[in-house]
């Protein structure tokens, strides 16, 4: 899609969501559609949105029986209907970063609101209808205003699960796209810090946990409710595996900022796939991960991957010059890079990567059957978070996230805690 045609389609979603922002909880009936969630695929379904939550669900002309008048019906047409999709990592969307919105203001205030609500209306077009957002590498001071803003955000905005904190417990020789002036160790002092700045919302952190203090950095962090992730990490298979002892559940990103697998060192993505109790991340946008590859971890941690995008600022925008964080990106034909000194570009920056796009390359270039390309993207980022209870599925007591995509798994609508979002 041109990036004209995402600008034209963003800002219908933002509108409409500022209008039905004044409208009282409706109910909304779904209905004619096939279903598909971890429990299975369903033809004929229908699922009744009551205010935030699902109230039914059935398969035929069942769903009559709930309609009343006021109700929005809307007819599925044969369309795919899932869960609504749920990104446990990323940056930012239509040219503006969380970084950027969260660094220096409330989210409250008009200039990080805007830009907070210009990525997040990218990512929910395309169907992600709950986020994590996460933050680079930055002084300590800084993150503590960004997490404060987030919680800020999540109180008024409840499809923002909280915050990811990717640095700054990072390994300097495996930082990816950030700044390396600003990774420390981790300690005590700043594990309360964090975790007392983020009031409740802080909702992972990635550490590696070969760094002085970072073993015991990832049972404090589980401890305090927050799920800690190796990654941007030098750590072995050993150490990868004494971290997920010590209670990490997620591993960042598999394969990149991290070992890959060798034949005598099999690094932290087979101490993952070992460990029954661990998610991997895995953006699938081809570049990132060839899908061969990706194909393989699929296979060998089946239920124990989530699709990530991972993208930056230029999600749903034009390539040209970006920020992350605080370092210079370019993207040039959706590949975004860091621009070295010399011009030259870098390592990889983050992905322009969205949900819908990743569903469709696990279906077409990863192999994945429909099922569980769409496991991944819903039911088993709700899983790791603890969140499968009430995220993830098409069933009664569930939320009303939901999204409608036509035979070629494009968008043709989607529902959050029971609005239209797209």
């Amino acid at each position: 899609m041109r990036s004209r045609d995402i600008r034209r389609r963003v800002s219908a979603v933002m509108k409409d969501v500022s209008m039905q922002d004044n409208l009282p909880g409706a109910r909304v009936i779904v209905h004619g559609a096939r279903k598909c969630d971890v429990d299975g695929e369903a033809d004929g379904f229908w699922v009744v949105f009551d205010g935030d939550r699902i109230a039914a669900t059935g398969a035929g002309g069942g769903w009559a029986e709930h309609a009343a008048s006021g109700d929005h019906v809307v007819d599925g047409a044969g369309g795919l209907l899932t869960p609504g999709f749920i990104d446990l990592h990323g940056h930012g969307g239509g040219g503006r970063s969380f970084d950027e919105a969260a660094s220096g203001a409330t989210a409250v205030d008009s200039a990080s609101g805007g830009a907070f609500d210009t990525a997040l209306a990218v990512h929910r077009a395309h169907g992600t209808t709950r986020s994590v957002i996460s933050l680079v590498a930055n002084p300590v001071a800084t993150l503590e205003r960004s997490l404060s803003a987030i919680a800020d955000l999540a109180q008024h905005d409840p499809l923002v699960l909280g915050s990811h904190l990717e640095g700054p417990f990072l390994a300097p020789g495996r930082r990816g796209a950030h700044n390396p002036d600003f990774l420390i160790h981790p300690s005590s002092a700043l594990t309360e810090r964090l975790v007392a700045a983020a009031r409740g919302t802080l909702r992972q952190v990635t550490i590696a946990p070969e760094l002085p203090g970072g073993l015991d950095a990832v049972a404090e962090f589980t401890e305090a409710g927050v799920l800690a992730a190796v990654g941007h990490t030098e750590a072995d298979e050993d150490q990868a595996r004494a971290a997920f002892d010590r209670g990490a559940r997620l591993l960042t990103h598999a394969f990149n900022a991290m070992p890959g697998i060798g034949h005598r060192q099999p690094g932290p993505v087979v101490a993952a796939i070992r460990d029954e109790r661990v998610t991997a991340e895995l953006i699938l946008d081809g570049v990132h991960v060839h899908p061969d590859v990706a194909r393989l971890l699929l296979d060998a941690a089946p239920g124990r991957v989530a699709l990530i995008t991972d993208a930056m600022a230029a999600a749903g925008a034009a390539d040209g010059a970006y920020r992350l964080g605080s370092l210079n990106a370019a993207v040039v034909d959706g590949v975004a890079r860091l621009v070295g000194p010399d011009g030259a570009p870098g390592a990889i920056a983050g992905s322009t990567l969205t949900q819908d796009q990743a569903l469709r390359n696990a279906v077409r270039r990863s192999g994945r059957d429909l099922r569980a390309a769409v496991t991944a993207l819903t039911w088993i980022p709700a899983r790791v978070l603890g969140l499968e209870g009430r995220l993830g599925r098409l069933a009664p007591g569930y939320a009303a996230d939901a999204v409608l995509l036509d035979e070629a798994c494009a968008v043709r609508a989607v529902w959050g805690a029971g609005r239209r979002l797209a």
